[in-house]
């Protein structure tokens, strides 16, 4: 039988094409060769898995369970491999980087790639979760390093490394009674910025460093804030600014990366709300070689993003 891997990826595309001769074609394999497998699952496990009785197909509870016990496979098995490497590889470093999603898209870009050519015997593992969690597992030593952002709230029993800094802006979309045709980065002071914070706004969670400083924002002009939806992500609330769903306050490195559509951007005064990049480690915690060369790498980054 497959591997949990390709099991779990020929039930998601099963899924979504609900046909079993579309999703071979997407696969690469046979329509026989796809329904025999499935039935061969259905036949092991004494139960259907796919309900096809209806379209869209979708996984029966059975199926659930089985779906979930694929995922818990995946998880395992990297584990394995993980506690393995150390073993198998005695020269090889292991690095855990807990950083956000949306801040590691953008900034280990720019760093692991020369770090990891000139370090082939270091190994990266990435835990991907919010500021929050970070720093709980930095604590507890579930990973090594935290490659975070805004370090004025950090714990204090880390040890910092900052470098760089970036713009927020607020987003004005074509649909906001605000917007100015035929510009594109306004004059910071061509809004009164309190009478914007009244407008409609798309937040990320309380979790995040920015919605922190957005809501040091509301608090400081004295406005309750009108909060039209919270999103875990700042990009999903970055692209539904830019649609218009409401007004919001994003970074330059954030901005950048989504669909060029017609907007205006206000900056805000740096000394009201910026970003400033960082690197933690535990305080008294003695650093590896492998540590202490990505920090180096770190504080030898250039990071600036703009928009111009």
């Amino acid at each position: 039988m497959k591997n949990p891997e390709t099991l779990l990826h020929y039930l998601d595309v099963l899924l979504k094409e609900s046909n079993f001769t579309k999703a071979a074609q997407e696969l690469f394999i046979s329509q026989p060769y796809l329904t025999q497998l499935i039935k061969r699952i259905e036949k092991k496990l004494g139960t259907t898995i796919i309900d096809r009785q209806q379209i869209p197909f979708t996984l029966t509870k059975a199926g659930s369970i089985y779906y979930k016990y694929l995922e818990k496979e995946i998880v395992d098995k990297e584990n394995l491999n993980r506690q393995l490497l150390p073993i198998i590889q005695p020269n090889t470093e292991i690095i855990r980087i807990g950083i956000l999603e949306s801040l590691g898209s953008f900034l280990l870009a720019q760093l692991l790639p020369d770090f990891l050519d000139k370090n082939p015997n270091i190994n990266i593992q990435l835990k991907e979760t919010s500021p929050r969690n970070n720093e709980t597992n930095l604590l507890n030593e579930q990973i090594d390093c935290y490659i975070g952002q805004n370090p004025e709230s950090i714990n204090q029993e880390f040890d910092l490394h900052i470098n760089g800094s970036e713009k927020y802006f607020i987003i004005i979309s074509p649909k906001s009674k605000y917007f100015k045709k035929g510009k594109f980065i306004l004059e910071s002071d061509e809004y009164d910025l309190q009478e914007l914070l009244q407008e409609p706004f798309v937040v990320s969670n309380s979790n995040s460093a920015i919605r922190h400083q957005l809501d040091a924002i509301f608090h400081r002009f004295n406005i309750k804030p009108n909060l039209v939806l919270e999103s875990n992500s700042i990009i999903t609330v970055t692209n539904l600014a830019i649609k218009g769903v409401g007004l919001t306050i994003s970074a330059a490195s954030i901005i950048k990366r989504m669909a060029q559509t017609p907007i205006n951007l206000l900056p805000l005064d740096p000394n009201l709300i910026n970003i400033r990049y960082f690197i933690a480690t535990k305080a008294k915690r003695p650093q590896t070689p492998g540590i202490t060369k990505l920090i180096n790498s770190f504080n030898e980054l250039e990071i600036k993003p703009k928009i111009k």
